[in-house]
């Protein structure tokens, strides 16, 4: 009985320690993250050093750019979006070879933006002029599609 007492307690200091390790862990990963958010989700925590997500921008900066009447585009998604996942490796990339300046905007972290900026799925993009905006596309597309997209907005910009 005593040896069973013995292991049992050993169990249960192995399972706190691995929760603390855990813990410790998961909040060393969010220190000084460019979300300014003290806990953020597993998938946004995964992205966190992934050259595609980057970009970002924040609720108050994009309200402050449309506020200020600038020109921004913005590409809305989530981490735990697999649309969002096929998506941002062709949309980054191609955005940035075509010298577009793309901000990505986390829904999974800033749940407001799906009211605030109508988005009704994820992926999507919106380009704003003037504060106002004036091109959207939504949804998983092929690459040719969205570098249509990115040329029209271009050719707005010119």
């Amino acid at each position: 009985m005593k040896k069973l007492l013995i292991f049992g307690s050993i169990i249960v200091a192995l399972f706190a320690a691995l929760a603390f390790v855990t813990s410790y862990q998961q909040k060393e990963a969010v220190k000084n993250n460019p979300y300014h958010k003290k806990e953020l989700d597993p998938a946004t925590i995964e992205q966190l050093d992934d050259p595609n997500y980057q970009n970002l921008i924040l609720p108050d900066e994009l309200e402050k750019k449309l506020k200020n009447k600038e020109t921004v585009t913005v590409y809305f998604y989530s981490p735990i979006c697999p649309h969002c996942q096929k998506t941002t490796p062709i949309v980054v990339p191609l955005a940035k070879k075509m010298g577009i300046d793309l901000k990505l905007f986390n829904l999974l972290e800033f749940k407001d933006g799906w009211d605030k900026y109508h988005i009704e799925g994820t992926p999507t993009l919106v380009h704003y002029e003037n504060g106002k905006e004036v091109k959207r596309i939504s949804g998983y597309r092929e690459e040719a599609v969205f570098r249509n997209w990115f040329s029209s907005i271009q050719q707005r910009n010119s």
